[in-house]
């Protein structure tokens, strides 16, 4: 093929240079089953040179079935989503796509809250799939499963593999119909609206008509029913989106009005899209990728955006947590099956058998309760040691402080056994029971599901505990995450239970093997984002090197480096490392009260003078509490409105935004760890300067944060331990925000990094963590001659 046939999907008429470039460095990845990591700032064009490499490398060779785009920017998936139907606009074979949402989004029962208040959406959604399967079995030799076992039968429904459909679409559709709101009903004829679509149903939950269950009719799910009713079918296409890409704003009321399930429909485009477009949670949750696991293979090309944030969320997705109030229903499951054998001989005899097909016995069952009961008040003694050893009354709950709190259960710098652990070997909780619990549990679960109780979280529960048992130390840390989350008082239990909600958590310190494992199994792809850099160290702690190296089994697979300067006219722009006292605790001291020490005082002159720029300034300080002291003294200091941020709900947050960006003027203040650094388009006149302060590391005492460290030393060495897990994501996040300045060719405006940290050759200096145009392009300044500086570049751009 002809070395720029790509340019026939390219979306527009003329790539950039870069764009160019990026391209053919993706195809040629792809090519070879390797990756592309790439740099880009703002106005590279990423975007658009991702989905262009990616349909070349669909439609022009054999090596590709479909393309996968994950990113955990709601804005960015947006822009995937325009920027194929602009690709798509231009092709007479567009490529079909599909942007994911997830189930709560899509269930019309649970968006017009239908279902009972106290019930999960997804619960609730899975019991009624699971009724309406049952309600439209087919009869007679090909789809009767008498007998059948109950873990082999789903596991056959779930994959459709019997000779025959065992479902009646005939009945799947008579089912659907008995639920029609222009049927007989006595409750209401007026259909369940949602979407600005109306249903043919009614908007209550249907009970099954008497012909279609022995005994009690159960609740089902019409939306479910008509899907058996077209053989799991589809009645939306994707002409119902702008050039076949189609979002739940496409999909959504379409499937609600021909009263099919919105997320069956998805499911089927899926299924048929060239492009899927989702999130981190659909390549890299266990859980959520179920949905998605038979794409991820070697005929996938993935497009992983906002790259520089894939240790920190895969990090996350990758820990297990389980709450006390969970461990207790977990509890409950396996005494209520305990109390059904009680009741008479023969139910013990039928209890026994039933778990005995599941290789689990009645013995293991009650072992199990005993441990379940005495891990919970383990951990309830745990946490009011705990607080009194912090100094604070258990018992006292009022006087408790309103905070999370972390309680490391080892020391997170020693790779040695939890307390948990040790406890349940000193009580004879040996490591066969811990190595039992999953398949326990699943049995449990399983028998109960069967009696009709959907609410079973035994086997889930099973499946965690053992993880805690058989993971190492050295990568997962154990602790117990304590919640800030008040209740109403008077319910039984501990006092600090009213205050607080604690969970046994075994938290990820080291994603790369897992991201390596997820590649691996991929043909190849693009990792890309505006702050990679330093990319040497991006490809080791993603994986990417062991992946190049042929680690293990898997063959070597080629990783190509592509980094790429702002390429906006650089006269727009002032950019400065504003050469201050650096800004760390022991030097800037205690924010709250008065506080005169000569390193706030030399901030203090810093913040005021670019708060004071024409236009929208944004601050960026290295936490919620010392954006507090800096938009206190900033709100007397300077003529305009000032705004401050602090850690709070999306909704509290997007109201700030939008008073931000209304109107005249203001300064907003955040921390550059927070939500309005990253992902949020601040185009146009939206913000004319950007002071970020000192390295936004975490705190680095933090237990969790220790052993994060311990497990980098680990794996990277001891030298570059500290780097690695901490400065280079901080000075991401630092870049980020300043990113949020110059979005456009036309903008105008000033980026600063304030503290001493980033000038080259400082102690501790972060200077090589920058992009090398970032480098190339701030200027050092001390603090007095900032104002003159401000003032002449804005008197040339008034």
């Amino acid at each position: 093929m002809g070395d720029d046939d790509w340019r026939e999907f390219f979306g527009f008429e003329e790539p950039y240079d870069q764009q160019a470039d990026a391209i053919e460095a993706a195809v040629d990845a792809g090519e070879r089953g390797g990756y592309l990591a790439m740099e880009g700032p703002c106005g590279t064009g990423k975007t658009m040179a991702a989905l262009t490499a990616a349909a070349q490398l669909v439609r022009r060779t054999d090596d590709y079935e479909r393309v996968l785009v994950v990113t955990p920017v709601k804005q960015q998936l947006q822009q995937f989503v325009a920027d194929l139907r602009q690709m798509n606009a231009g092709l007479d074979e567009p490529l079909d796509g599909v942007a994911l949402v997830g189930k709560r989004d899509l269930c019309p029962y649970g968006r017009e809250d239908v279902f009972p208040r106290d019930a999960s959406v997804h619960d609730r959604c899975e019991d009624l799939r699971e009724s309406t399967a049952e309600l439209v079995e087919a009869d007679g030799e090909g789809g009767s499963f008498d007998g059948q076992d109950a873990r082999e039968l789903t596991e056959l429904r779930a994959t459709d593999a019997l000779d025959d459909p065992w479902w009646d679409p005939a009945k799947a559709r008579d089912l659907a119909r008995s639920a029609r709101a222009d049927a007989s009903h006595t409750l209401s004829e007026n259909p369940l609206r949602t979407d600005g679509a109306d249903s043919p149903y009614v908007p209550v939950q249907p009970s099954a008509p008497e012909e279609f269950a022995d005994g009690d009719p159960p609740l089902f799910c019409p939306f479910e029913a008509d899907w058996y009713g077209r053989n799991k079918g589809s009645p939306v296409g994707f002409d119902v989106g702008d050039y076949n890409v189609v979002t739940s704003d496409d999909f959504l009321p379409a499937a609600v009005e021909y009263g099919t399930c919105p997320h069956r429909v998805q499911q089927v485009m899926l299924d048929h899209a060239d492009v899927v477009i989702g999130n981190y949670n659909h390549l890299f949750d266990p859980q959520t990728r179920g949905l998605t696991e038979h794409l991820l293979d070697e005929r996938t090309f993935v497009v992983v955006d906002e790259a520089h944030r894939l240790e920190e969320r895969v990090r996350d997705l990758l820990s297990d947590r389980v709450g006390r109030h969970t461990l207790a229903r977990a509890r409950n499951d396996l005494r209520q099956l305990l109390t059904t054998a009680k009741q008479s001989e023969s139910n013990r005899q039928q209890v026994g058998d039933e778990l005995q097909s599941y290789e689990v016995t009645l013995e293991a069952v009650e072992e199990t309760v005993d441990f379940l009961g005495d891990v919970a008040e383990w951990l309830d003694d745990r946490v009011a040691e705990y607080l009194a050893n912090e100094g604070h009354d258990p018992n006292r709950p009022r006087d408790l402080p309103e905070r999370d709190h972390e309680i490391p259960l080892r020391d997170p710098e020693t790779d040695e056994p939890d307390e948990l652990t040790r406890w349940a070997e000193e009580q004879g909780y040996t490591g066969g029971l811990w190595r039992s619990l999953a398949d326990i549990g699943t049995a449990v679960a399983a028998i109960l599901e069967d009696d009709g109780d959907r609410s079973a979280v035994c086997g889930a529960v099973g499946v965690t505990l053992q993880r805690w048992w058989e993971r190492d130390h050295a990568t997962y840390f154990r602790e117990i995450e304590l919640e800030h989350a008040p209740k109403d008082s008077g319910r039984a239990g501990a006092a600090w239970a009213e205050t607080y909600t604690p969970a046994l958590t075994t938290y990820n310190c080291m994603p790369a093997r897992a991201l390596r494992e997820t590649f691996a199994g991929l043909g190849g792809g693009v990792l890309m984002s505006a702050t990679l850099e330093p990319l040497d160290v991006f490809r080791e702690v993603t994986g990417l090197d062991r992946l190049e190296a042929g680690a293990g089994d898997a063959d070597a697979r080629p990783v190509v480096e592509r980094r790429y300067d702002l390429r906006f006219p650089e006269e727009n722009r002032a950019s400065f490392i504003v050469d201050a006292t650096p800004f760390t605790a022991r030097n800037r001291g205690d924010p709250t009260g008065e506080n005169a020490n000569q390193t706030r005082e030399q901030y203090r002159y810093v913040l005021r003078t670019v708060a004071r720029s024409p236009g929208n300034v944004l601050v960026c300080m290295p936490n919620y509490r010392e954006a507090a002291w800096a938009g206190d003294y900033l709100a007397d200091a300077v003529e305009k409105p000032v705004l401050v941020d602090e850690s709070s709900s999306n909704e509290d947050t997007d109201a700030l935004k939008r008073r931000f960006f209304r109107g005249d003027g203001k300064v907003l203040v955040t921390s550059t760890r927070g939500t309005l650094t990253e992902g949020v388009d601040y185009d146009g006149d939206k913000l004319a300067a950007c002071a970020v302060v000192g390295v936004p590391l975490v705190n680095v005492g933090s237990p969790r944060v220790r052993a994060v460290r311990r497990a980098y030393a680990d794996a990277f060495g001891e030298d570059h331990a500290f780097e690695y897990a901490l400065t280079v994501p901080a000075v991401r996040r630092a870049r980020q925000a300043i990113g949020r300045v110059i979005r456009g060719p036309e903008e105008v405006g000033v980026r600063a990094f304030v503290g001493r940290r980033y000038v080259e050759g400082a102690r501790h200096s972060v200077f090589e963590y920058l992009g090398p145009g970032e480098r190339e392009e701030f200027t050092r300044m001390t603090p007095e001659f900032l104002g003159d500086q401000l003032d002449l570049f804005w008197s040339e751009h008034a």
